[in-house]
């Protein structure tokens, strides 16, 4: 018997004993979460199995087997002929992250990823100092990033903007020469951060008591949810510019951003306009009482909530729209998967795609898993006790 338990105390100030074992901790757990029933049970020892037969020999291929400094695919082979041969990755890294933009000129594109992550930090959580100032800079920043990586053809970019060359210091780069993970980012930020203010207007618009604006809406969701994405790529690629008078095109890259944010835009609008009809009709009430007008009612009662609601919605359709950001190879674009296959045609690395398409995999999972966990962090944050 414990000296607790012989130990004679006055009323109420017996001290709380710890939990029988079992009952708390790492064995809790294993019980509640993998060997509760005999199906389980099972399924966890299938499980283990199933790890113990891939995780050894992925291992050893990858990490004990692996060579990371030969100048081919022979000399990784003569080093160890059955791990993976990582040199290719060393050597086609800068193409892979950067493609063809300049290599004088990549600082542009370190610098504009260091101020990208500056900008997301206001957007992504709240109570830091100086906030309005940042949100503003958050704001600035896509016309920031324009002008550090394309220079003075910037301003050249819309077909219609021809003004401010004399002001603009940095060389200019074509967006020809985007290309690798950089082009990724691009067109995934842009479509997300664009897409979802303009699907939340498409939801409200929807829903709108305006017949023509419902109309309009309702239209556009259904025929872009309609068509697939690869469609809409070839139409901006090459019947766009059939719709601008003669001498004026349209930047293809742009042209890719435009139909990537309405593609999103609608599965954005489709997801609000789900958390929208979640909300209880008394909310709606309740604001008409107040006396607030259509506006302030949506921007301070209904939205937070519907969008609240929505958040596992709205975070799947950016994680669909940043894997789908590879399609951009089918018209010409050399993203880091179209980068990745055309360094397979050199002949002193042939025969490693597997190397390859690992490593891609791994950046589109570092990505996407990020964008998942954040979904999960800001859903406990803003859960108010209301969830059963």
């Amino acid at each position: 018997m414990s000296d607790v338990a012989m130990h004679s105390y006055a009323p109420g100030t017996h001290p709380s004993l710890p939990p029988p074992i079992g009952q708390a901790g790492v064995l809790l757990w294993l019980r509640a979460n993998l060997f509760s029933s005999w199906v389980n049970t099972l399924m966890t020892l299938i499980g283990i199995f199933l790890l113990y037969k891939i995780l050894p020999p992925l291992f050893d291929w990858s990490v004990l087997e692996a060579v990371t400094n030969a100048g081919s695919r022979a000399e990784c082979r003569e080093i160890s002929a059955h791990g993976a041969c990582w040199a290719f990755i060393g050597d086609r890294i800068s193409l892979m992250v950067y493609g063809f933009y300049p290599v004088e000129q990549r600082w542009r594109v370190d610098l504009s990823f260091v101020l990208l992550g500056l900008a997301l930090v206001p957007v992504l959580f709240d109570k830091i100092p100086h906030s309005k100032p940042a949100l503003l800079y958050s704001c600035c920043y896509p016309l920031i990033a324009g002008w550090l990586l394309l220079g003075d053809k910037f301003v050249n970019i819309l077909p219609y903007v021809d003004i401010g060359k004399n002001y603009l210091i940095l060389s200019g780069v074509q967006t020809s020469e985007f290309g690798g993970m950089m082009l990724n980012t691009v067109v995934g930020v842009t479509g997300i951060a664009f897409s979802l203010p303009l699907g939340i207007l498409l939801a409200l618009g929807r829903r709108s008591h305006l017949p023509i604006v419902r109309a309009v809406c309702v239209c556009f969701i259904e025929f872009i949810r309609g068509v697939p994405l690869i469609t809409l790529l070839f139409v901006a690629s090459t019947m766009l510019n059939y719709f601008l008078p003669p001498g004026k095109t349209f930047d293809l890259l742009l042209r890719v951003l435009i139909m990537v944010t309405l593609f999103s835009a609608a599965y954005i609008a489709e997801v609000v306009r789900g958390g929208l009809q979640a909300i209880p009709n008394g909310q709606y009430e309740a604001a008409n009482s107040m006396g607030l007008k259509y506006w302030q009612s949506m921007r301070l009662i209904v939205l937070p909530q519907a969008l609240k609601i929505s958040i596992p919605g709205i975070v799947n359709t950016f994680i669909g729209l940043f894997k789908d950001t590879t399609l951009v190879i089918i018209i010409g674009l050399l993203d880091v998967l179209g980068v990745g296959r055309s360094s397979l045609a050199d002949a002193k690395w042939n025969g490693l795609s597997t190397e390859v398409y690992v490593s891609i995999a791994m950046f589109f999972f570092i990505c996407c898993f990020s964008m998942s966990r954040y979904s999960i962090w800001l859903e406990g944050k803003l859960d108010k006790g209301y969830k059963r």
